[in-house]
């Protein structure tokens, strides 16, 4: 019996064997759970699950979560979002940098001291140099009443004693921009400043010490720790010490007597604060070069002046152009120097990726050309020659190639022969005869790409020449992004919306003041509409019934439905109705600061596009016209219906911001031949037009006011920057308008082909032309 029951165990092991490490290993890992769980029961539960599970709690989405900091721990605090009905609703204005709501501050600002003899001659000088590198350049004298030269900021202090005019000044920076900047770099008018190098060296500081560096000299007579900080090769003040030597500059000015400001100011340090100069910090030298009198920059080597931050003195206009043109090259060198080793290091590595040699793009370093996905995405290349460009702005097939692009052209020609004579030199030496074909094209993710087709001479040393033909590629590569500066604006500035109607649009006005209504009245939005009724010759008249009754009785039923709103509206009588001539009538009533924005019946302005009206049209500077989306017909573009199984085809395009909940949405496009919507000020117009009345008179004034709208009086008779871009915010039903044949040819032609672009897209229309040819075959 025994045999038998070992075999069967032996045969049972030996089937089980295989599994043995799997049920070990399930074991283990359970005890070892278990064993977790209980540890974690002895600790206590998560305090974080009694937060959420706080009895009582609301579930509302759109609550706020605050932190209560205790002893130990973060527990979230649920705080419901309550607003009171009974109490107005207030817009929050918010700032237009989020820098400045975050409290966050500029680096460095560069005080220039200056005088009555030198603010026409070295503080120019100054300004040329070094002003486009800092954030803000102030120069200060003590002359009453001083003429400021054109682009520079001059502060006049009306005393010119030394310690005077160093105390105004500092009090002055302390006042007006002690909590906009880290550092305040103080300079006189014959000092030359290496801007790069000293923004670098601020950049690198900590601008939590009182720090007073520059080039540190000592006292006569004072021990070696008393030093003051030569004016003549500027020096670095801190926020901080700012802040501290504030409330001692009255008391220093009164006691302490200097000749000169900057022994003024490092007794005043050392007396009140204990601070003296010192010219290193955190690893960081202050490095300065004393020039000798009659030295030529440009023969100066020593390393000394190679890397000094501040050259001093300079004595006039004409050694700081020099000084800066010396250093400028230096700079340069060093950039190229600098590009030549990334490159080298870029073909070492480039040799050890997968695709080896093959993945290295033309010129090394610079992002490779766009690999468009589609026909839709090729980027195409413009053709020009050296007289004519076959790439114009108003459609036609060929026309002058003058102006900037012109300029452009003959820039990269000028490139290409440098390049091949810098190769080939002294070997061959080429000369340009003529310009075969030009290509070029902008690709966003490199820059400008040439291709030049040149005939050239080339002359060897012997003196033999001969005619050759070569193909040449430039790229002229995206530099550094800057932030053009630009007037400030906020978005409490109200907006006067200008509506012209039409006796065929009245019916239509109905639905746009419904929406005024919802949209800008409702929210309170800080704005006014001002209804131009537009009469025709036999209409409105005696005895004959007023087409705009019911738009009087909406804008009336509006002011009594919102107390406080006023809607003003003017009747004009007109046979062929300018968008110019109507604009003059609305802009003789409301005053010069107002902010109009010219719209359409069909336009449903929100608060968002009335934040952008705001912010881009600058009174001086820019007017802002957008471009709307308008809605494609729906008899040829049905609307959108729900997802389809997998393989179907994509669903047409639908507008920016359509709102779902309005049903779905059709297709449609930027209407780009249509301006009749427009942001500007009203002074910005009048100059315009009395510019336009100006070069224009008479009869010849009276035929192009037919012919243009206000967009193009900007254009064409003001010198402010023109503004146009597409806006998503702005979505037209749509609808077929009524062109007036009594307006100039061009527009009623644009009119006519805004009308014909909106009915569908190209996909659309065919099919359409498609299932009419099918029927008529049938």
């Amino acid at each position: 019996m025994a045999g038998p029951t070992t075999m069967r165990l032996s045969s049972l092991l030996a089937l089980l064997r295989p599994a043995l490490p799997l049920i070990l290993g399930l074991s283990l890992g359970c005890s070892l759970s278990l064993l977790r769980v209980s540890w974690i029961q002895g600790e206590g539960e998560d305090p974080c699950v009694e937060a959420v599970g706080e009895p009582g709690g609301p579930q509302n989405p759109d609550s706020r979560t605050q932190l209560d900091q205790s002893d130990e721990d973060f527990k979230p605090r649920i705080v419901p979002y309550y607003r009171d009905p009974n109490k107005p609703y207030k817009k929050v204005l918010r700032t237009r940098y989020i820098q400045t709501e975050l409290g966050s501050r500029e680096r460095l600002l560069v005080a220039v001291l200056t005088s009555r003899a030198t603010l026409s001659t070295l503080a120019v000088a100054v300004n040329r140099t070094v002003a486009h590198h800092f954030p803000r350049l102030l120069y200060f004298t003590g002359q009453r009443g001083a003429r400021a030269p054109a682009g520079m900021q001059v502060v006049s202090h009306g005393d010119e004693r030394p310690a005077w005019l160093m105390s105004e000044t500092l009090r002055h920076l302390h006042t007006h921009f002690g909590a906009d900047y880290d550092w305040f770099f103080i300079m006189q008018d014959d000092t030359y400043v290496q801007a790069p190098r000293l923004a670098a060296l601020a950049g690198h500081l900590s601008i939590n010490q009182d720090l007073y560096l520059g080039r540190a000299e000592e006292f006569i007579g004072a021990g070696e720790q008393a030093r003051y900080c030569h004016g003549g090769f500027g020096y670095l003040l801190s926020r901080s010490l700012l802040l501290r030597l504030r409330p001692h500059l009255d008391g220093c000015r009164g006691d302490i007597l200097s000749a000169r400001p900057d022994e003024w100011l490092g007794r005043c340090l050392i007396d009140s604060l204990g601070i003296g100069c010192v010219s290193q910090h955190q690893g960081q030298q202050y490095r300065s070069f004393e020039l000798a009198k009659n030295r030529d920059p440009e023969k100066e080597g020593s390393s000394a002046f190679l890397s000094a931050f501040a050259v001093h003195p300079v004595s006039e206009g004409t050694l700081m152009y020099r000084l800066h043109k010396r250093f400028s090259a230096l700079e340069l060198e060093r950039a190229y120097s600098e590009i030549e080793q990334l490159q080298a290091q870029i073909r070492n590595l480039t040799a050890l990726t997968p695709e080896g040699e093959a993945g290295l793009s033309w010129p090394v370093g610079l992002p490779a050309p766009f690999t468009p996905h589609s026909r839709f995405e090729v980027l195409g290349w413009d053709y020009f020659t050296e007289q004519h460009t076959f790439s114009c702005a108003d459609g036609a097939p060929k026309c002058p190639l003058q102006g900037a692009s012109r300029a452009d052209v003959g820039d990269a020609v000028e490139t290409a022969l440098e390049q091949l004579n810098r190769r080939y030199q002294p070997r061959l030496r080429f000369q340009k005869q003529q310009l075969l074909n030009g290509y070029r094209r902008f690709d966003p993710a490199r820059g400008m790409e040439y291709t030049l087709d040149l005939l050239l001479e080339c002359v060897t040393q012997r003196g033999h020449r001969r005619a050759l033909a070569r193909r040449v590629s430039l790229l002229r590569p995206l530099s550094r992004v800057e932030i053009l500066p630009m007037p400030y604006v906020t978005e409490a500035t109200r907006v006067q919306l200008v509506l012209p109607l039409l006796v065929a649009e009245a019916a239509a006005a109905l639905a746009f003041l419904e929406a005024f209504a919802a949209s800008v009245l409702e929210p309170r939005e800080h704005a006014l509409l001002t209804l131009l009724l537009v009469y025709g010759p036999r209409e409105g008249g005696r005895g004959a019934p007023d087409p705009f009754l019911g738009v009087k009785a909406a804008a009336a039923e509006l002011e009594r439905r919102y107390p406080g709103t006023r809607l003003a509206w003017l009747a004009v009588r007109a046979e062929a109705p300018s968008q110019v001539r109507l604009m003059d009538v609305v802009s003789k009533k409301h005053p010069v600061d107002t902010l109009f924005f010219l719209t359409t019946v069909w336009t449903r302005p929100g608060p968002e596009v009335l934040n952008r009206c705001r912010m881009n049209a600058i009174s001086g500077w820019q007017a802002f016209f957008p471009v709307h989306f308008q809605e494609f017909n729906p008899a040829l573009s049905p609307q959108r219906s729900p997802p389809g199984p997998p393989g179907a085809g994509p669903d047409p395009p639908s507008p920016p911001g359509a709102d779902p909940s309005r049903g779905a949405p059709v297709g449609g496009r930027f209407d780009r031949q249509a301006s009749a919507e427009g942001c500007f000020y009203n002074a910005d117009y009048l100059a315009a037009r009395a510019r336009l009345a100006g070069e224009l008179a008479g009869q010849e004034e009276e035929e192009a006011l037919e012919g243009l709208e206000v967009m193009d009086v900007f254009l064409r008779f003001s010198g402010l920057h023109l503004f146009r871009a597409v806006e998503p915010g702005l979505v037209q039903k749509f609808s077929l308008r009524d062109c007036n044949p009594r307006l100039s040819e061009e527009l009623y032609h644009r009119c006519r082909l805004s009308n014909l672009e909106g009915l569908g897209g190209r996909a659309q229309l065919a099919m359409a032309l498609f299932e009419q040819e099918q029927a008529n075959s049938t």
